[in-house]
């Protein structure tokens, strides 16, 4: 009896991925690494001598592309050229309609009356986000921010949402780039060396124009450093988000009220802008208590035109922050460019305490601010004609408001629990618009230690003559 002839395997080279499995599993050595690119895939498919090829299959059963090697039975035209089939004539073309979208806005909704309530600033936060509809919360622990984390596992699951402990802060701030592109409010809370992890994810979010709050109680650092309140990441969050031309507003609240409010103005924020927004609370004020009034609303939120949502409105939607050709990707650029210089004009925030006639101005922000607002007080009390600018927003730089304290002060005492990190924004601002600065004295401490107000008036007064 005469055995059959058993096919022989042809190559479609657009399938070959180069994993050479097929050289290893020929007996015969009929196949060899390839040496020129398939120009259609970039990669080098392997060649085939079939002259002692014997049909055994053992090539194509070690294939792991369904159609890389194939016997010769299977080839539709005998020659090694054919196209492959259009998926349009098989399946029918995909329909690309839709119904137009449209934003869909938010509702407010009226919050009974209530008593004040004493709130950790973590926590004033976490309150602050739930009242702006943030029902998405993704996070990893560490202290000195945890709590805010604790306080929104305890809540969301009772009121429809959702809180995920990440197994990583990488893998926290991914979740947030998907929350965020479909739409939803989403937040995380973390600190210095957490925050450092989410900064490639941050960088793709700013990319790609993705909405969400970053909450990070700073700590001491370099490196995992202590659990004290420096104001370490200033300079992480104003200027390095991740590579590249990436700006987010920045914000420095210095109260739990603050914390409560700023937190659920980021959320505005970062839809207005489609941007994410960093809220820089310190160890200290993330952790002490204070009085918090509620607002009289809460918000309900609505879905963006823009968002990436799954369902028949909004299925053709795309986002994303590659752009392959450098021309498209100067072209984003200049957009994200535009967006800054907008954010820059409109959404600088500042208060200024006793500025109207001051001679030397203080400026800080967080717990030394109100270190500071003591001393100017005291300052005060002896004649000194002081005043306290507090930066809210650290990006953009509130650089209008200070430019009209100026012409009457003949010193600034910049208070920080940093090594220059808010001066160094301070002295950018004024180059950038032009000013020079009168003399600066810097009031520092690093690792956890804040100054103390005896410091700071210390500083004061030695820059100021007491006028009788």
């Amino acid at each position: 009896m005469i055995a059959p002839v058993r096919p022989k395997p042809f190559l479609q080279p657009e399938y070959c991925k180069s994993c050479l499995r097929c050289i290893d599993a020929c007996p015969r050595d009929c196949i060899t690494p390839g040496k020129t690119i398939n120009p259609a895939t970039g990669l080098v498919p392997v060649e085939l001598h079939l002259e002692a090829c014997n049909g055994c299959a053992l090539c194509m059963q070690a294939c792991p592309e369904p159609y890389g090697l194939r016997p010769e039975t299977e080839h539709p035209t005998g020659a090694f050229d054919f196209e492959l089939e259009d998926p349009a004539r098989i399946f029918g073309r995909k329909e690309l309609s839709r119904p137009e979208a449209r934003d869909q806005p938010d509702d407010f909704i009226p919050l009974p009356a209530c008593e004040p309530m004493v709130l950790k600033g973590t926590y004033a936060s976490a309150v602050g986000a739930l009242l702006a509809g943030c029902r998405h919360v993704f996070g990893y622990p560490i202290t000195p921010s945890t709590e805010g984390s604790e306080l929104m596992a305890k809540i969301l699951p009772k009121v429809g949402g959702h809180f995920i402990q990440a197994v990583s802060e990488t893998a926290a701030v991914n979740m947030m780039y998907g929350a965020g592109g479909a739409g939803v409010p989403c937040m995380t809370f973390t600190s210095g060396p957490g925050f450092s992890l989410m900064l490639e994810g941050i960088s793709y979010m700013i990319g790609a124009e993705v909405p969400g709050v970053f909450v990070n109680i700073m700590r001491g650092g370099p490196g995992l450093g202590n659990l004290g309140p420096e104001q370490a990441d200033i300079k992480l969050a104003c200027r390095g988000l991740g590579h590249g031309n990436t700006h987010a507003i920045v914000l420095a609240p210095g109260t739990p009220q603050e914390m409560l409010h700023l937190t659920m103005h980021a959320f505005e924020l970062s839809f207005t802008y489609r941007n994410p927004v960093i809220i820089l609370g310190d160890g200290f004020l993330g952790q002490m208590t204070g009085v918090v009034h509620l607002p009289a609303l809460l918000t309900k939120p609505g879905r963006p035109a823009w968002a990436v949502c799954g369902d028949r409105e909004h299925h053709l939607n795309l986002i994303c922050s590659i752009h392959l050709a450098e021309d498209d990707l100067e072209a984003h650029n200049r957009h994200l460019n535009a967006k800054y210089a907008l954010i820059a004009r409109e959404e600088q925030r500042s208060d200024a305490y006793r500025c109207d006639d001051a001679e030397v101005l203080v400026i800080a922000c967080n717990t030394p601010a109100r270190m500071a607002k003591g001393a100017v007080e005291a300052a005060r009390e002896q004649g000194a004609k002081v005043g306290l600018f507090r930066p809210i927003t650290l990006w953009p730089f509130p650089i209008d408001a200070l430019r009209k304290i100026l012409p009457t002060v003949s010193r600034l005492v910049v208070v920080e629990g940093s090594p220059g990190q808010l001066e160094d924004e301070l002295r950018l601002a004024l180059s950038h618009a032009g000013i020079a600065p009168p003399p600066i004295t810097p009031v520092q401490h690093y690792g956890g230690v804040l100054p103390s107000q005896d410091e700071i008036l210390s500083a004061i007064l030695s820059t100021y003559e007491v006028r009788s």
